[in-house]
């Protein structure tokens, strides 16, 4: 199953977990008609005893709570998510096209790069079946010959070997790379869901005096949590693009002729491992968007995994930094 397909998956998952808010929300009613007692009856007793004026005003409070609560489903949620949805969706058509660009540009720059190694004696037979039969043609049977037609099958396994190592490592990368989104929508999903089914409960006790900042705190973690998904779809589009801009400078050194490609993809390498780390950001900087409390132990975990993540990453890939950003520079 592709990862677009499991991102639709919790999505479905998150659609059908919602009538279990009906279910809340008849429990809800009961402590929010409770707590809208009590309330109203010491409001009352307050302005008796002051001998004040009764304000109404306040007392319609847990009763426009109290709608919320019935309407639950549509009023609250349904609000919420059609006012969020267009951000998704927009970030989500923002991180489509600069993935469709950066693939186009990867097609270009293979055909390119694979011209330029046929240009090339001597890597040409290495990859070509073409060449290296032409190749062993030119030579004879004398013992020297034998011996350069064995280095050439040696050197030829050799590079398919290096080949095929820096293609498992590199699609080992793709996994974690895809896995990072794929956890971070998935507790996204499993946030939304909790906070969804408990809202009217929240609600219900933000009724209650002294509770009123439940309300607020339910609204700032819900909308937060809803936002962590436009963010990584944001990081996501922001590193497809600085791809994008290395393969065209890649495709504009491999139009000279005489240029000698670098088949390693390093920077494609360490651009993977940034994005790995920079996906577990993503509920800090959706923190900085609006502020919400409550996850702060998650969160706190999340950056102490990144920065120890960065550590070893940067310990791995900075032996190769110095080459490739000395060639980008040039």
């Amino acid at each position: 199953m592709e990862p677009s397909n499991l991102h639709e998956v919790l999505r479905s998952v998150y659609d059908e977990m919602m009538p279990l808010c009906a279910d809340m929300a008849a429990v809800a009613k009961g402590v929010a008609g409770l707590g809208a007692l009590f309330y109203v009856a010491i409001k009352v007793w307050q302005s008796l005893s002051r001998a004040e004026p009764i304000d109404l005003f306040p007392m319609l409070r847990p009763f426009a709570i109290g709608i919320c609560i019935m309407f639950f489903s549509t009023l609250v949620l349904g609000s919420i998510n059609g006012v969020l949805s267009p951000i998704v969706q927009g970030s989500h058509s923002l991180l489509e096209n600069q993935v469709l660009d950066m693939n186009d540009l990867q097609q270009k720059k293979d055909l390119l790069e694979r011209e330029a190694m046929l240009r090339n004696p001597e890597m040409a037979y290495l990859i070509s079946d073409e060449e290296f039969d032409k190749k062993l043609e030119e030579l004879g049977w004398s013992p020297s010959d034998l011996v350069t037609m064995s280095g050439m099958y040696i050197e030829r396994e050799m590079f398919d070997i290096k080949k095929d190592i820096r293609d498992g490592f590199r699609e080992f990368l793709e996994i974690l790379f895809q896995s990072a989104a794929l956890v971070i929508d998935t507790i996204r999903t499993f946030f939304l869901i909790v906070l969804s089914i408990l809202g009217p409960i929240a609600f219900a006790i933000s009724v209650w005096d002294g509770f009123q900042t439940t309300l607020t705190q339910w609204l700032t973690r819900y909308i937060s949590v809803y936002l962590w998904l436009p963010v990584a779809d944001i990081f996501s589009s922001i590193l497809a693009k600085i791809q994008s801009l290395i393969l065209e400078r890649d495709i504009e050194m491999l139009a000279d002729p005489n240029f000698i490609p670098d088949t390693s993809n390093t920077v494609y390498i360490i651009y993977m491992i940034i994005g790995i780390i920079g996906y577990f950001t993503v509920p800090t900087v959706t923190g900085w968007v609006i502020q919400a409390g409550g996850a702060g132990n998650f969160m706190r975990n999340v950056n102490q995994t990144a920065t120890k993540s960065g550590n070893i990453a940067g310990a791995a890939a900075g032996s190769a930094t110095g080459n490739i950003s000395g060639r980008l520079l040039k």
